[in-house]
């Protein structure tokens, strides 16, 4: 049931890393809707454990362990070299350059606006 705004992001697999249930199974719905494969952790450690080989990261900045900015970082130096797009409710200037620095892409504002997440997916992915 994909549309013009998820086009070309079918077939890929995205990891989404949030402590929040409701987030993440929001997200994966919006993207499944999109034909886009979804694997959900509810920790930095959880995926790290995993590492599974996926298209791109949509990372928390607050989860348990470490946190959104430490875990890409540290998928970074594990291989891991998918983009990365951190969500937040509390993002400012220093944050957003922490971020830039290890390689996030994108900091978006929760509550997420679909159209802007996708938007953000399939630039991240083509």
């Amino acid at each position: 049931m994909s549309d013009v705004n998820g086009a070309g992001l079918e077939g890929k697999t995205v990891a989404v890393i949030d402590d929040d249930a409701g987030v993440r199974d929001s997200i994966r719905l919006l993207l499944e809707i999109h034909d886009i494969s979804v694997q959900t952790y509810q920790s930095s450690r959880e995926f790290l454990r995993q590492k599974p080989e996926v298209a791109c990261l949509i990372v928390d900045y607050l989860i348990p362990g470490l946190d959104g900015v430490e875990l890409v970082a540290e998928a970074r130096r594990q291989g891991v070299a998918a983009p990365a797009i951190m969500i937040t409710a509390t993002s400012d200037a220093s944050l957003e350059r922490r971020a830039a620095a290890v390689g996030v892409k994108q900091v978006l504002r929760k509550p997420l606006a679909p159209k802007a997440l996708i938007a953000v997916l399939r630039e991240e992915l083509k």
